[in-house]
């Protein structure tokens, strides 16, 4: 009877361990909300309040954490990258693996080829990269299970990948919407088959997560990109509905509570954006005008692909006359029946609002399932929106928080600054009553759960933090650009 009562008791425990995982990027449903019990720290530093360290190479992926285990990547140098496993509780390392990547090309500063963030349960690792395509490992001793190859992914302004895998029941979701092949797909997580795929060749580039939206007619799988919203049917990933409510480009991913779907973007115009970007760039000739040259020069000694020219100018070169110019810049970059965001004659090529989706409906919902839609000047592109209670939370690069009603989209404080004046990729979590927003100079701000603003701390981490860190066990799991440690 004892046995079986400490057995049960122990059963109970490590079930309750692993509910309170972080499986993924933000995550349970990459809302960066956790469920524990467990007190949080509030003061701490790079070497107070830290349990353990372990010095990585560098990274801006996110750890995760499943089943007592951390996982996060690093470069381990400039041609192999690496992916790692630790004890949650001691910081042993249990294992790494390492791949030789290949032909990489040139990213942006801010960036890191090791960007994306593993994906894990207690058996497996769901580990992705642009020229690996899909890895998946055990998740107890790092041996290959399965491998999918995926076309590589093509970013001209060198923003480089950046999505990662999501779990959903017995799925590994993954969306990259890129230059050349931008597709939405779905595997078996046991065996790596394809269960599905959509083509989305009607999207931009794109850096949004699939989330699951529950709703009444079931679950539903939903994904941001240019123009729409989409709601995907998890079983054969037909799109179920559609809400053209969105602009040109989407790097924040939406957030699921009770069945609505809340989102905070802001994008500039195509045309502008291209214009500005490479027409006015020291390589290019400040005309109004884009030549396949003045691309290729200013993307520099790596060739772009030729599929890339045939796409754009294929259906942007409106007279042949071997450039793009005006209304043909809009052509060119967006799909003919999903033009999104300001046009190339548009005053003010930018725009940013935060809107809320009820989910559930089928066809175009456009008129009918946009329950609020607001235009503001507080969302950030990068940071994700956080959903507590009836509260929509922003924060945006300068370190200022803006905070809206959940009902409505009406403002309940801000925007106001919250001691930290940095910039900001990581989006914000909560544990305990506690919200953390990592900046890139370091610094972690830890705001109180609460309809003010209460600024409870700004700690100091020593090193840049790109990565939003994780909540598990009782701890944050932060990933700074070199290392990785346990705070708690």
């Amino acid at each position: 009877m004892i046995r079986i009562i400490v057995f049960c008791v122990a059963v109970n425990a490590v079930a309750s361990a692993f509910a309170e995982d972080w499986p993924q990027f933000r995550g349970p449903n990459c809302t960066g909300i956790s469920t524990t019990a467990s007190p949080l720290p509030v003061d701490f530093s790079k070497t107070e309040g830290v349990t353990w360290t372990a010095k990585l190479g560098d990274g801006i992926g996110c750890p995760v954490v499943a089943a007592g285990r951390v996982f996060t990547s690093a470069m381990v140098d400039d041609e192999t990258v690496g992916l790692f496993a630790f004890d949650a509780a001691t910081g042993d390392e249990l294992w790494q693996r390492t791949w030789p990547v290949g032909d990489i090309g040139d990213i942006h500063k801010t960036n890191s080829h090791a960007s994306t963030t593993p994906a894990a349960d207690a058996e497996r690792v769901y580990f992705y990269f642009g020229t690996l395509g899909m890895i998946t490992v055990d998740a107890k001793t790092g041996k290959d299970v399965w491998r999918k190859e995926l076309p590589v992914p093509y970013f001209v302004f060198k923003w480089g990948a950046g999505m990662s895998p999501v779990l959903y029941r017995d799925l590994v979701l993954f969306c990259q919407d890129d230059d050349l092949n931008p597709a939405f797909y779905a595997f078996d997580k046991r065996t790596g088959e394809l269960k599905w795929k959509d083509d989305r060749n009607d999207m931009s580039v794109n850096y949004s997560h699939p989330v699951i939206c529950k709703t009444d007619e079931g679950d539903e799988i939903v994904v941001a990109g240019t123009g729409i919203l989409v709601g995907y049917d998890p079983t054969n990933g037909k799109r179920l509905w559609q809400a053209k409510t969105l602009l040109r480009n989407i790097k924040t991913t939406p957030v699921c509570k009770d069945g609505v779907i809340y989102i905070s973007l802001q994008s500039g115009g195509i045309a502008n954006q291209w214009l500005a970007s490479v027409d006015r760039a020291e390589t290019g000739n400040n005309d109004g005008k884009l030549t396949r040259d003045e691309i290729q020069a200013f993307v520099g000694n790596r060739t772009v692909p030729e599929t890339f020219f045939e796409k754009i100018f294929g259906r942007g070169d409106l007279d042949g006359d071997g450039d793009l110019e005006g209304r043909e810049l809009d052509v060119a970059f967006l799909h003919s029946e999903n033009f999104a965001g300001a046009s190339y004659d548009a005053k003010n090529p930018a725009a940013e609002f935060i809107l809320a989706v009820r989910g559930g409906g089928r066809g175009d919902v456009t008129d009918t399932h946009v329950l609020w839609k607001h235009s503001t000047k507080h969302t950030d592109h990068i940071v994700s929106p956080m959903i507590l209670d009836n509260r929509m939370l922003l924060v945006k690069c300068g370190g200022i928080a803006t905070c809206f009603d959940t009902s409505n989209g009406e403002k309940i404080f801000g925007p106001v600054r919250i001691g930290n004046e940095g910039d900001y990729f990581a989006s914000p979590i909560c544990g305990d009553g506690k919200i953390y927003v990592a900046s890139e100079n370091g610094k972690i701000v830890v705001l109180r759960d609460s309809n003010e603003l209460d600024v409870l701390a700004v700690n100091d981490m020593g090193d840049s933090i790109l990565g939003t860190p994780a909540i598990a066990d009782g701890a944050l799991f932060v990933r700074t650009r070199k290392s990785l440690m346990k705070i708690q």
